[in-house]
C-alpha cells in the first residue's frame, strides 16, 4: 500500500463556495502523482482529516488501523464490500478489552459516564478514517457499491457535485434510511407505524409512549406537544381523542418529519406541526414535553436529542409552562432519571425547578427500560442503566408554591419504594390513591 500510494493534507479552515454561498469544508489529497481537492460531508461536524492516503483491497486491516489511530485517512479504491469488512475489522480492534493492569479504584458514576463518552467519541473518530468518495448524484463509484442516492437525498438533500464522507456515516444513512422505509411499531398506536428521518430520534424505546397513552388527560380540547420530532406524542394524543393538538420543533428534519407522520396516521384534522422555538402562542389544556434527558454537551448535531446543554430544554419548558397552562390543566413532563444515576442532576434539583416555575406535582406515572443495555452487566454504566426509570410528571399551576399538594407524602414513599420493580408502572393520583397500573 504505502509503495503505491502518495499522501496529502486538507484543512476544515479552507472551503469552496456552495450554492447558498456557505463555505464547505475540501479534502485534498495527492494520487497519481495529481493533487485533489473535493467538498467533505459529514453530518457530525468532523473536520476533514489532515492526512490522506489511498487504500485499496490489498490494505492490510493491522496497517489500515496504525493509520487511523495515528489520525490518518484511507481514501477507499477498491471493492465496496471489501470496504465494509475492513471497517468490521477496525471495529473489532478498537472493541478489543485492554489489558490487564494493577487494579485501580472503581470511578465513580459521573467519571465512569464521562470515560464512557472518551472512548465512544475516540471510536468515531478512528472509525471515520475510511473514506468512501461519491460521484454527482450520490453516486458510488467502487465495485459492488449498492445504490445509495435514496438514502444520501434524504439526508443530504439532492447533490451534482462530487464529495467525501465516511463509509461509517455512509452506513448510519443506510441504516436511516431503511427504518424510514419500515418504520417504528407504536403499540400505543395499535401497531401502527411511525417512520423516523435521518437525524430525528426515534422512538424505539417505547416505554415513554405507553407512559402518555396510559395518563390521564386533563382536557381534550387543545395540547402542545413540545419539541414533537417524529410526531409520535402528537399522534397518540389525537387517537386518545384530543381535539386539537400543536406540536412544535425548530429542526427542519424534525418537523418534515412529523408532518409526513402525521399525514400517514390520518391525524391531519386534529394535529397541526408548526416551527416554533419551544412554546406556540396561545394557551392549553395540556401541555407535554419529552425533552433529552442527559444535561451534557452534544458533540454534535445529532445527538442534541440525547442531550440538554446545562438543560435548556427542561428549564425552557418548566419557565413558561404555568402561564401557558389553562387555570385546570396540566403539563406533562417526560424524563428518564437516567442523570440523577450519573450524578449529573439530583431529584432535588428537579423538585426546585418545578418549584421556581410556581409549578406543584399533582401525579408521576413511572415504568422501567425494558432496553437490551439495561440488562448487560459488560456495559460501562450498567449500575446506572439497570436503576434507570423513566416517570412522566403531572404538573399544574402550583398553590403557595407548595410541592406536592396533591400527593399524599406516603404515597410517594410507596412509590419509591415500588420504583425499582423492572417491567412495571407505577400511578400515582390525587390526594391518597397508589396504584399499580400495569404488569409489562
Amino acid at each position: 500500500m504505502e509503495g503505491r500510494t502518495d499522501t496529502g493534507s486538507a484543512t476544515g479552515a479552507e472551503g469552496v463556495g456552495s450554492a447558498k454561498g456557505a463555505t464547505e469544508p475540501v479534502l485534498g489529497w495527492r494520487e497519481d502523482g495529481l493533487e485533489h481537492r473535493v467538498r467533505w460531508r459529514s453530518e457530525s461536524g468532523a473536520a476533514p482529516p489532515r492526512r490522506v492516503v489511498v487504500a485499496d483491497d490489498e490494505t492490510r486491516a493491522d496497517d489500515a488501523y496504525r493509520l487511523a489511530c495515528e489520525g490518518t485517512a484511507l481514501l477507499w479504491r477498491g471493492d465496496f464490500q471489501n470496504a465494509r469488512q475492513l471497517l468490521t475489522a477496525l471495529a473489532r480492534r478498537i472493541d478489543r478489552p485492554p489489558k490487564r493492569h494493577k487494579r485501580k479504584a472503581e470511578p465513580s458514576q459521573v467519571q465512569a459516564f464521562h470515560l464512557y463518552r472518551q472512548s465512544r467519541a475516540q471510536r468515531a473518530r478512528t472509525l471515520g478514517m475510511l473514506l468512501i468518495p461519491f460521484e454527482p448524484g450520490h453516486v458510488v463509484p467502487l465495485r459492488r457499491a449498492p445504490d445509495v442516492a435514496q438514502a444520501c437525498t434524504e439526508a443530504y438533500g439532492p447533490d451534482d457535485q462530487p464529495y467525501v464522507t465516511s463509509l461509517r456515516e455512509l452506513l448510519g444513512l443506510i441504516g436511516a434510511h431503511e427504518w424510514r422505509q419500515k418504520g417504528v411499531p407504536i403499540p400505543a398506536l395499535g401497531g401502527d407505524r411511525i417512520h423516523p428521518h435521518y437525524g430525528v430520534f426515534s422512538p424505539v424505546r417505547g416505554e415513554y409512549v405507553d407512559l402518555v397513552a396510559e395518563a390521564p388527560l386533563p382536557s381534550t380540547e387543545v395540547a402542545f406537544d413540545i419539541g414533537t420530532g417524529t410526531g409520535v406524542l402528537a399522534a397518540v394524543l389525537a387517537r386518545r381523542g384530543v381535539q386539537h393538538v400543536i406540536a412544535t420543533d425548530q429542526d427542519p428534519r424534525a418537523l418534515a418529519c412529523a408532518r409526513e407522520n402525521v399525514r400517514r396516521l390520518d391525524v391531519s384534522d386534529q394535529v397541526r406541526v408548526v416551527q416554533a422555538d419551544l412554546y406556540p402562542d396561545g394557551h392549553a389544556g395540556l401541555i407535554i414535553c419529552n425533552p433529552p434527558w442527559v444535561p451534557a454537551k452534544p458533540s454534535s448535531a445529532l445527538e442534541h436529542a440525547v442531550y440538554d446543554p446545562d438543560s435548556r430544554m427542561l428549564h425552557g419548558f418548566l419557565d413558561k409552562l404555568a402561564e401557558r397552562l389553562e387555570p385546570d390543566g396540566e403539563g406533562w413532563l417526560i424524563l428518564s432519571d437516567l442523570a440523577e444515576h450519573l450524578g449529573l442532576r439530583t431529584r432535588d434539583d428537579l423538585h426546585q425547578a418545578f418549584q421556581a416555575s410556581g409549578l406543584e406535582v399533582a401525579g408521576r406515572l413511572d415504568t422501567a427500560p425494558t432496553h437490551p443495555r439495561a440488562a448487560d452487566p459488560d456495559d460501562p454504566l450498567h449500575a446506572a442503566r439497570a436503576a434507570e426509570v423513566t416517570s412522566l410528571w403531572r404538573l399544574r399551576r402550583g398553590a403557595g408554591g407548595r410541592l406536592l399538594s396533591h400527593v399524599n407524602k406516603t404515597a410517594v414513599v410507596a412509590l419509591e419504594g415500588n420504583r425499582h420493580r423492572r417491567g412495571r408502572t407505577v400511578t400515582v393520583f390525587g390526594d391518597d390513591q397508589v396504584g399499580l397500573t400495569r404488569a409489562r
